[in-house]
């Protein structure tokens, strides 16, 4: 992991620990084929008030400690999942219901898998 996506990630994992995010980890996929980025971090809450929460927490975060902004940001209307771009590390915040249903541990099954 270079020193800038390990620090995003880490800064990520951490700000959702801080909101009592539920079973974060990231999913190295830097060497699978077919992927759009390095790193996805995922985590779930359980409410849409919550996922927002996280999300916040996240962007606050990595702009006050690496001066990093996503480069684009989904969901946020709805709260049920929010997707935050950072480049090569992608942050998934869903809600418990949603994280079941898309399973991306599943669906990228071969990642090694990074916890807090």
């Amino acid at each position: 992991m270079t020193e800038i996506k390990n620090a995003i990630v880490q800064a990520a994992m951490e700000a959702m620990d801080d909101k009592k995010a539920e079973n974060i980890l990231t999913l190295d996929i830097h060497n699978l084929e077919g992927t759009i980025c390095d790193y996805f971090v995922i985590c779930h809450a359980n409410s849409s008030v919550h996922v927002g929460a996280i999300a916040d927490s996240v962007e606050k975060e990595l702009q006050i400690k690496l001066k990093e902004k996503p480069l684009r940001v989904q969901g946020q209307q709805n709260g049920l999942w929010i997707a935050m771009d950072y480049g090569n590390v992608m942050v998934h915040i869903f809600l418990d219901e949603m994280r079941g249903f898309y399973r991306l541990e599943e669906l990228w099954s071969e990642a090694d898998v990074i916890t807090l």
